[in-house]
């Protein structure tokens, strides 16, 4: 699953949330966290990319609900809440803006196809 910061700068953003996630240690438990690019290195500049969005690899062990509050609540410590979009792999998403951390897991948990 890609999670994909908007608004202020997306790199900065996209950072801020991974580090959040690493910290959460039921995030962290239930798979990897990692930083990727949405594109390719512009050319002429080789092996450099902007890392735009965070990738999540996970396991089993946690629920929509603790990601939902993690993300939720990282929005918060943010000047400006930015809007988190989540896509799982098959092309389908939610976006949480503006969301309190009840609707975050709510929207996760559609998206994750879990029961409330």
């Amino acid at each position: 699953m890609l999670l994909r910061v908007a608004g202020g700068s997306s790199e900065d953003e996209a950072r801020s949330l991974h580090d959040w996630l690493l910290l959460d240690r039921s995030v962290r438990r239930a798979g990897r966290i990692e930083l990727v690019s949405s594109s390719p290195p512009a050319p002429g500049r080789q092996g450099v990319a902007i890392l735009d969005l965070v990738s999540l690899v996970l396991a089993n062990g946690i629920s929509a609900a603790s990601l939902g509050v993690s993300i939720a609540t990282w929005r918060t410590t943010r000047p400006q809440q930015p809007t988190v979009t989540v896509e799982r792999a098959d092309g389908s998403k939610v976006t949480i803006a503006g969301a309190s951390p009840h609707e975050a897991q709510r929207l996760l948990e559609q998206l994750l196809g879990e029961q409330q």
